[in-house]
């Protein structure tokens, strides 16, 4: 289990307790445990004190990332660090405008990059100056921010509790995109769950088909469903679901997944946590929980060639703790995992477009060690390409490969953080391992706990910031 920070004092207002539950359900999402969750809840700001090896922004001392698959390296050369830019005016309410940085809220930037510029190798000295932007605040409880294809002037986001919010040229939309509250079902006050995954068509700005990934009234089992947009160009989409791919009992508070993408296949991926049973039912093919599934969004009772062969015809790649956010590299198709740890690693993993049917290990391992800590094993599945210790992380985040025009220098380079301590990493995938890693809290100096990225249609990379309320957008410093 991760280490049990101190509690805040407790506050005798009714409203901050209900968001101080809020807020422990969702560390307990992504923690996977009480005792990761009970030190790190907060109204706002960075963690609020220092894990074992330093501070948030330092590399712990004598504990650097460890890839995997690459050999362990230092983090490359500090950034400077720099303060988050100060928003314009006054936060903005729930159903206001948010409020703007100097290059505006929403900030995507006409076209996305050629594949001749996405292509091209940044000619540049180690990783350029960063800051992080806020593009919306007064969000109840935001879990992920996705960019509408073929609009860069559009961004939906997801409250846990939901609902859908539209970011249009730059404000957040009075109005919902979509209300789903009355479905969605938390099955303890404490529980994770919610609105918690969105993926678009990739023909979505003539089609207006999407999927959303929540746990359902009056259950909590785990829901995929297909939505349609009210009209092209809309700003709201159809009250009612086009139809159910997925609902499976899942039965726990914990380890719900949440993530939807579509690879350069054409298929929908979904990623479902293992529920925190003992045994995990990770590594049995019969379930779906533990997995990464690829569906036929247009056939859905046919199984998609390449999915495994015997069990669940669903099933994609097996052996997982509970994947939240993985992405795709919208250039090379890679696809990168962040699975959630229990009590030492946290992991990364990388897998090349078209090799699934992946066994990455859990729960007879545990990153690329013997599960419980200090037993042996028999190793088991794949090792991830990139893990962190405890002292560094307990939580991890999967981003994005940043594949955008703004930022040049960092094109190629694959950034993650962790939602226990508020720490942003990067590297780069060769192909073959990990390289170059890169700390990058310091030079982002984030304001809140990252429980999520997202990207946008010209491929910025934004973050979601939970117990903020709040979404930024990376920029160039």
């Amino acid at each position: 289990m991760p280490e049990r920070p101190s509690h805040r004092r407790v506050v005798g207002r009714a409203a901050y307790l209900m968001r101080a539950c809020h807020r422990t359900a969702w560390c307990l999402l992504l923690a996977g445990s009480v005792a990761a969750c009970d030190r790190r809840v907060q109204v706002a700001g960075p963690p609020e004190e220092p894990r074992e090896g330093g501070p948030p922004g330092q590399a712990a001392a004598g504990s650097p990332v460890q890839a995997a698959q690459g050999g362990s390296g230092a983090p490359g050369a500090a950034l400077a660090a720099q303060d988050t830019p100060a928003a314009q005016g006054a936060p903005a309410a729930q159903g206001a405008p948010a409020a703007q940085g100097a290059q505006g809220a929403q900030g995507a930037q006409g076209a996305p990059a050629s594949a001749a510029e996405l292509a091209r190798p940044a000619k540049c000295g180690g990783v350029p100056q960063l800051k992080l932007t806020l593009v919306a605040s007064g969000l109840d409880q935001p879990t992920y921010v996705a960019g509408s294809p073929g609009d860069p002037s559009r961004l939906l986001v997801l409250e846990k509790t939901g609902v859908v919010r539209l970011i249009k040229g730059g404000a957040v939309q009075q109005a919902p995109f979509l209300d789903v509250r009355s479905r969605v079902f938390f099955p303890a006050p404490n529980a994770e769950g919610g609105l918690l995954g969105l993926a678009f068509h990739p023909d979505y700005e003539k089609n207006g088909r999407f999927w959303l990934h929540y746990s359902s009234a009056p259950r909590g089992n785990v829901v995929i469903e297909e939505w349609k947009r009210a009209a092209q160009g809309g700003d709201s989409a159809h009250p009612e679901p086009v139809r159910s791919l997925v609902d499976v009992k899942h039965g726990a508070w914990n380890h719900v997944g949440g993530m939807l993408a579509f690879g350069k296949d054409g298929h929908l991926y979904a990623a479902i946590g293992d529920s925190a049973r003992s045994p995990s039912p990770a590594a049995d093919l019969t379930s779906k929980l533990g997995k990464i599934l690829r569906i036929d969004v247009d056939q859905p009772g046919k199984a998609p060639a390449g999915n495994m062969t015997s069990g669940d015809p669903m099933i994609w790649d097996y052996g997982l703790r509970n994947p939240w956010r993985f992405s795709f590299d919208r250039l090379t198709g890679d696809m990168y995992i962040g699975d959630v740890g229990q009590k030492s690693w946290e992991e990364i993993l990388v897998e090349r477009p078209g090799q699934g049917r992946n066994d990455y290990g859990w729960e007879t391992m545990e990153g690329a060690h013997c599960y419980p800590p200090g037993t042996t094993c028999k190793p088991r599945g794949l090792p991830p390409a990139v893990e962190h210790p405890r002292s560094e992380a307990g939580s991890i985040v999967g981003g994005y490969v940043y594949r955008g025009a703004k930022i040049p220098c960092l094109r190629g380079r694959y950034l993650y953080a962790d939602y226990v301590t508020g720490r942003f990493f990067s590297f780069v995938w060769d192909g073959k391992a990990a390289t170059d890693p890169v700390e990058l809290t310091s030079a982002l100096n984030p304001n809140g706990l990252p429980s999520s990225f997202g990207e946008d249609a010209a491929g910025e990379v934004y973050v979601v910031m939970f117990n903020t309320g709040r979404i930024y957008r990376l920029d160039p410093g």
